[in-house]
């Protein structure tokens, strides 16, 4: 078991860990409301995780097109059950989400991390993992990335 925070406990092995990437403003929102929202709303990286699996969100910017580079993990937070459930934002898009607990955190910049995390170390292109919008990760690089974000 690792505690990262007063409030977050690293416990369970069998958990999987993920990388979400979002705009830091659809973070905010789904940080505030409790909940993921994935790949412009699909269904299919929210299906893939457990109850008790972990997600940390990537940012590449701060706005979806147009906002300015961020690079650079955002939120933090856990399943909370198996619901995967649709939203209606409007009479034209409605997403899918998933319930999240999100743990307080600090914004921590990739280009420290990009030397020790298995997915990024010795790859000029380490970019290119991120536009799949959703992939797991070890939990060695979870420990990492938490680290950084201060949550100890």
């Amino acid at each position: 078991m690792i505690k990262a925070n007063a409030e977050m406990e690293i416990k369970d092995e069998q958990a999987c860990y993920w990388i979400g990437v979002v705009s830091k403003s659809h973070v905010m929102r789904g940080v505030e409301g409790g909940f993921a929202q994935l790949c412009h709303g699909k269904s299919a990286p929210l299906q893939r995780m457990r109850q008790g699996d972990w997600l940390i969100y990537y940012s590449p910017r701060t706005e979806i097109k147009q906002g300015q580079v961020l690079q650079a993990f955002t939120a933090i937070g856990q399943v909370v059950d198996e619901r995967v459930y649709e939203y209606r934002m409007s009479d034209s898009f409605v997403p899918y989400r998933r319930n999240i607990r999100y743990f307080p955190c600090r914004e921590a910049k990739i280009a420290d991390l990009l030397h020790k995390l298995s997915f990024t170390k010795g790859n000029r292109n380490w970019g290119y993992t991120f536009r799949y919008g959703h992939f797991e990760i070890s939990r060695a690089d979870f420990l990492l990335i938490v680290k950084a974000m201060q949550l100890h």
